[in-house]
C-alpha cells in the first residue's frame, strides 16, 4: 500500500482557483464600497444646507439680550461675532460656514453677513449662495 504525503496537482489548482475567485468577490465588493463613499460626499443638497445654517443662525438671533459685537467681510472670509462669543464665519477655501470652530454647512458658493439698523433695531441681512439657490434673508434682533 502506498502512503500519500502531501498535495496533488489536481487539489493544488483547485485550492488556485478558489482563492483567484475569493479575491475577485473583495476587489468588486471594495471597488464599490470607494465608489459609493464618494459619491455620498458630493450629493448635497443646498436646500438642506440653507436650512441646517438657518437653524442654527435663528436659534442664535433668538437668545435674550444678544447684540453684535462684529460683523466683518475681509480678504473674501465674511464673519459675525455675537456678545456670547459665538462666531459664524464663511471661508472661502474650503466653502464652508462654522459656528466657533465647528462646521456647519459644506458646499457654500458664497455667504455674506452685514449687519444694518432699521427702525432703532439691528438687522442682520444674510446672503446665501448654494448651488442653484439664492437666497438673502433678513433676520431682526430682539431688544
Amino acid at each position: 500500500m502506498k502512503q500519500e504525503k502531501g498535495i496533488t496537482l489536481i487539489s493544488l489548482t483547485i485550492y488556485i482557483i478558489v482563492m483567484a475567485i475569493i479575491v475577485a468577490v473583495l476587489a468588486i465588493i471594495t471597488t464599490f464600497f470607494y465608489k459609493n463613499m464618494s459619491d455620498a460626499g458630493s450629493d448635497i443638497d443646498p436646500i438642506t444646507e440653507y436650512t441646517t445654517f438657518n437653524t442654527y443662525f435663528s436659534e442664535e438671533i433668538n437668545n435674550n439680550n444678544i447684540k453684535v459685537l462684529e460683523c466683518s467681510s475681509s480678504n473674501g472670509q465674511n464673519y459675525i461675532v455675537f456678545n456670547n462669543q459665538v462666531q459664524y464665519t464663511y471661508v472661502p477655501e474650503n466653502k464652508a460656514i462654522y459656528r466657533n470652530q465647528v462646521k456647519i454647512c459644506r458646499n457654500i458658493d458664497n455667504c455674506e453677513f452685514l449687519e444694518t439698523i432699521e427702525n432703532g433695531r439691528s438687522v442682520i441681512q444674510v446672503t446665501f449662495k448654494a448651488g442653484n439657490q439664492d437666497k438673502t434673508t433678513k433676520y431682526t434682533i430682539q431688544n
